[in-house]
């Protein structure tokens, strides 16, 4: 189901941007994901969103964004926030998330986008232009195996068609990222899976992966990925049950080890664990910028 609301507000101040990638300011144009991924944590009760399968679409969020970007005295990395994706399937047909982008370009701010849909390259015009400044997008690939993939993140693009996306993107100098999670427990949590997914990061010029090896459970969304995993893979919910109890984090199994593959893999193909920020890009161009001044 699809609801439509108006909201006061769309565009908040993140309290800790050096642990979202160096966001400033984020928002949801949507709440709720078509998407529908199995292990997703903004179904947990703390996130306020009643029926995460409904989408709900404030569609007076343009207004409001170009109000609020003109009222900001200070420039800062957006992000696209997390309790949704922004090309979630409706944004075809609402087209909301696109006329951010050009607020966000005429306006001259940064910015860093998460999702996991290849619907991002009908926009690659404006990331075009935004990246005269900085352009930054992430792109979540848990598994390489597509017929797991369904399963797991049912109605998401493929995770090839995601990686060809990020290849795109790569090409024309946005800074390109892999969200390596969550690794799902005795579902991903295997060296095969891990290198697959660094090796075709690399293939595509990835250069950056942020990785969790492991997963959180709580509440409603322990509820629903129960479920979905009695449905889907019969026998492993008992394994969750015995190792996690009523843990919220969820280590993979082997993580040591898994740790140790990630990062001999990443060496291989000199794919940083950390993501850079554009607070990062920023003081490295003035630095450059005083360097030539100075000669």
């Amino acid at each position: 189901m699809i609801k439509e609301i108006n909201v006061s507000s769309i565009l908040g101040t993140c309290k800790r941007p050096s642990e979202w990638f160096g966001v400033k300011y984020n928002f949801n144009i949507y709440r709720g994901c078509e998407h529908q991924c199995i292990y997703c944590d903004s179904r947990s009760q703390c996130y306020g969103i009643e029926n995460f399968n409904d989408l709900v679409v404030k569609i007076n969020a343009i207004e409001l964004l170009t109000k609020q970007l003109a009222s900001k005295r200070k420039k800062g990395l957006i992000g696209t926030g997390a309790m949704g994706d922004p090309y979630t399937i409706s944004e075809k047909r609402y087209r909301l998330t696109r006329e951010a982008l050009k607020l966000i370009a005429d306006f001259n701010y940064p910015i860093h986008i998460t999702t996991k849909s290849n619907l991002i390259l009908r926009d690659i015009d404006i990331l075009e232009e935004i990246n005269k400044i900085y352009a930054s997008v992430s792109m979540t690939i848990t598994t390489t195996d597509e017929g797991l993939a369904k399963k797991i993140e049912p109605y998401a693009p493929l995770p090839m068609d995601r990686l060809k996306a990020l290849g795109v993107l790569s090409e024309i100098g946005v800074c390109t990222s892999v969200t390596m999670m969550p690794i799902l427990p005795f579902i991903e949590d295997n060296k095969e899976n891990i290198i697959d997914i660094v090796n075709k990061a690399s293939f595509y010029g990835v250069k950056h992966i942020v990785p969790w090896l492991g997963m959180s459970l709580r509440d409603r969304q322990r509820a629903y990925y129960y479920n979905k995993l009695d449905e889907l893979f019969p026998g492993i919910k008992p394994k969750y049950e015995k190792k996690f109890a009523g843990m919220y984090i969820c280590s993979a199994n082997n993580s040591k080890k898994l740790w140790e593959t990630l990062n001999a893999a990443c060496s291989k193909y000199n794919i940083s664990l950390k993501m850079p920020t554009y607070e990062e890009k920023a003081t490295y161009t003035q630095l450059s910028l005083f360097d030539e001044k100075s000669k």
